[in-house]
Order: C-alpha cells, then sequence, then structure tokens
C-alpha cells in the first residue's frame, strides 16, 4: 500500500471522473454560447439540488460543517441572490415542469459529508471559469453565483489540506469517495430530468 494509493484527492478525483464528465459537458452553461436563460436554467438546477443538501448538512457541527476546521459559505443566498435579478425576468415561472429535489438521504458519517461538501467546493472553481468566459457576455447581469467577490483558490486550497488531514485511511477514504458520488449523481439526476422535462412540449406540438 503506497501513500500516493490511498490519497484521498486522487481518490476522490478517480471516483468521480465520469461523473464530472458528464456534467461539464451537459450543465445549461455548457453550450458555446449560453445566454441569460441558460444562465437562469443554470441556477435553478443548482437550487433544487443544494436545498435539500444544505438542509441535511445543517444538522452536523463535525467534520466539514465544524466551523472551526471550515468557515461556513452557503451557496443559496447567491443563488437567490442572482435569480431574482431584473436582467432575468423573462415570460412564465421556470418551475412549471422542473423536477423538484427529493430529500437528502446521505449518511451521516463525517468521511461521507466531506466527499459530499468536495463536489460543492469543488463547484466553486468552475464558478470562477465560467466566470471569466461569460462575464462579458451575460452583462449587466453581475454573476455573483459564479463570482462571489473574493477567489476561490485559497479556500479549496485549505479546504483539501484540512480534507487531508481528516480523512486518511482506507475505509474513510472509500466513504467520501461514496458520498462525492451520491452528490454527483443527484444532480446528474436532475439535470436529465429537467432535459426530459423540457422536450415534452416540443415533442406535443410535433
Amino acid at each position: 500500500m503506497t501513500a500516493e494509493r490511498y490519497d484521498i484527492l486522487a481518490a476522490l478525483r478517480d471516483a468521480t471522473a465520469a461523473r464530472h464528465a458528464e456534467l461539464d459537458g451537459g450543465m445549461p452553461l455548457a453550450r458555446p454560447a449560453a445566454t441569460l436563460d441558460d444562465y437562469r436554467d443554470h441556477l435553478a438546477l443548482l437550487h433544487r439540488w443544494l436545498l435539500p443538501i444544505e438542509a441535511w448538512q445543517q444538522r452536523f457541527t463535525d467534520g466539514p460543517q465544524c466551523a472551526a476546521l471550515l468557515a461556513p459559505m452557503p451557496h443559496l443566498p447567491l443563488i437567490e441572490a442572482d435569480l431574482a435579478h431584473p436582467s432575468l425576468e423573462r415570460s412564465g415561472p421556470l418551475s412549471a415542469t422542473a423536477p423538484a429535489a427529493p430529500a437528502w438521504h446521505g449518511r451521516d458519517s463525517a468521511a461521507y459529508r466531506w466527499g459530499v461538501s468536495y463536489v460543492i467546493e469543488g463547484s466553486r472553481l468552475g464558478g470562477a471559469v465560467l466566470y471569466r468566459r461569460l462575464a462579458e457576455r451575460l452583462a449587466p447581469h453581475p454573476l455573483r453565483y459564479l463570482h462571489p467577490g473574493t477567489p476561490p483558490g485559497p479556500r479549496w486550497q485549505h479546504f483539501i489540506r484540512t480534507l487531508r488531514a481528516q480523512v486518511h485511511d482506507e475505509a474513510a477514504i472509500a466513504e467520501a469517495c461514496r458520498g462525492a458520488c451520491d452528490a454527483f449523481d443527484s444532480l446528474i439526476a436532475l439535470r436529465r430530468a429537467a432535459e426530459a422535462a423540457s422536450t415534452v412540449p416540443s415533442q406535443a406540438a410535433a
């Protein structure tokens, strides 16, 4: 057994690589010429995903939910502020055909929750990349969710250092990988359901 084999970051990347790739190419903002409507769809999808997860996370005060280890930084307030921006107004409620997210029933172990947090924290890095690509195109929307005002790199590095210090034995790493895979799978399921729902009107019209 080598230390590299059981490094938590390498294990998480390996366990979630295919899922990560599917989302990278399938989320609304992955479209080559993404619009404000795509941004709204993207935010709404993330909101449905994170709402039950953040409610579940609030039950805990240890692991990644220990403020002494990782300062709380919820995503939902930024998402909700961006959804309320006047530039996203359009006719008809967005949620008319949107699938609701089921209640989150993840495992309670700290290692599992570190895996879930790995997916959520990693999304901040992806947001920074999207902001650089979309800020000019989607102006005047401030894209606060993608660019909350502080660079994500320092927080990510702190998260990884803490993750490695807290999750290092083989069993805990396997549990963290399960949490990360479950988090990805829940978002993938919501994305697929939203995509299927969006095709129903066009099929009926045909």
